[in-house]
Formats: structure tokens, C-alpha cells, sequence
């Protein structure tokens, strides 16, 4: 049973997304304002966390930004807001995914479902052995194996999606990934053609990995440089 912290000030809102997880297996604690979804996302630890942006006492992508600065965990927005301002100030702020009100329960089950799998630990293709070893690009080491990542012959911490695009441009070294490819490869479902997630998590790679080492492809996507 995955543990869901649940952060909704709206009580209506809050009960009825927490029954409809609750029904497909999911055991969820609730918060009403943002420093109570602080205080217990670090003494549960929760598997995903789910935020409202318009919270009391600290909104949703600060708490966001709180909890990525501690943990890698997922963590899902939720608003009634579509401005694209809102959305990519979320995703920088170290979100995975957000959602607009209202929405389908079936629709949030299958995004936390996505986000579970991303966070799992990668297994190896039974079609196509993988690499022998780490991958070089210039002061850039990769190993696909490990998930171990150096620059200049640092560690290097990356959360799970930056390391799964990571994985993508390494495997294809010089060819252009497409946008829609990425959102198919690394969030496993369809994005209903907004791309801007994946505009927004390139950035955020680029500024640990280096800026000039992805290149954009205008009009068509992204290719790391060999």
C-alpha cells in the first residue's frame, strides 16, 4: 500500500479526493495549510505528495520547493489555475506534474500511478543488453547501470525524472528527441499536448549538468551533444 500526502485547504475537495484514492488502495493522510503538509511530509515520508497551490500559511509551490530541497519524492500540483505563469513557476519550484480543477478522480489515480512507476527503480530491457560501463561526455560521466552521475569527477544528485531524461539523451547521443517522445518515455503517458513540462525539466538539467550540453532543436526538440 503507497502512502499519499494529501495538502487541499478546501475541506469538500480534500475529503473527496482522499475517499476516491483511498478506494483504489491508497492510504492517505490530509493536511489543511501548507506548514502542516511540512511538518508531515518529514515525519511520514510519504510516496507522493499531492499539493494545492492556493494554501494557508505556505502555498503549494513553496511547499514544493521545501520538499524538493529534502527529498526526491514525487510531487503532484492541484488547481483551479491553468495560467501558464502558475504552472511553470510549479515545475520549477521542483514539482513532477500538476492538474487543473476540476478533475476526473480516474484522471489523478493514473497521474499518482505514473509518477510511482517513474520513481521505481529502473530495470534493465531483457531485448537489449545494456552499456559496459559509464558513458563519457566530455566532463560528464553517466553509468545507465547504476544511475551514478559525475561532473569534473563530482557526484552529482539529480531527481528521478532529471535522471530519467538524462538516460534518454544518453542513449541517444546526437539524435534529436522530440518532445512528444520524451513525455511518452519519461512521464509514460500522453500530456495532452503540453509540452511545457518538458521545456521546464530540460532546463533544470541543464543548469546541474551544463547548459551548452543539451542542444534545442527549434521546432522539434532536443539532442544532447556527442
Amino acid at each position: 500500500m503507497h502512502d499519499i500526502l494529501l495538502v487541499e485547504d478546501d475541506e469538500m475537495i480534500r475529503e473527496a479526493t482522499r475517499l476516491t484514492l483511498e478506494a483504489h488502495g491508497y492510504r492517505v493522510r490530509t493536511a489543511a495549510d501548507g506548514v502542516t503538509g511540512l511538518a508531515m511530509f518529514r515525519e511520514q515520508r510519504p510516496e507522493v505528495a499531492v499539493l494545492d497551490i492556493m494554501l494557508p500559511g505556505l502555498n503549494g509551490v513553496s511547499l514544493a520547493g521545501r520538499i524538493r530541497e529534502e527529498s526526491g519524492v514525487p510531487v503532484l500540483l492541484i488547481s483551479a489555475r491553468n495560467d501558464p505563469v502558475d504552472v511553470v513557476m510549479g515545475l520549477e519550484a521542483g514539482a513532477d506534474d500538476y492538474v487543473t480543477k476540476p478533475f476526473e478522480g480516474s484522471v489523478l489515480v493514473a497521474r499518482i500511478r505514473c509518477l510511482l512507476r517513474r520513481a521505481a527503480p529502473a530495470e534493465p530491457s531483457a531485448d537489449a543488453p545494456g552499456p559496459a560501463g559509464p558513458l563519457r561526455f566530455g566532463d560528464l560521466l553517466f553509468c545507465p547501470t547504476t544511475l551514478e552521475v559525475r561532473l569534473n569527477g563530482r557526484p552529482l544528485a539529480l531527481t528521478t525524472t532529471e535522471l530519467k531524461l538524462l538516460r534518454e539523451f544518453t542513449a541517444s547521443a546526437g539524435t534529436v528527441l522530440t518532445r512528444d517522445l520524451l513525455l511518452e518515455r519519461v512521464w509514460d503517458y500522453a500530456w495532452s499536448g503540453d509540452t511545457r513540462v518538458v521545456d521546464v525539466h530540460v532546463q533544470r538539467l541543464r543548469a546541474k549538468i551544463g547548459r551548452d550540453r543539451i542542444e534545442t532543436v527549434r521546432g522539434f526538440g532536443y539532442k544532447l551533444r556527442a
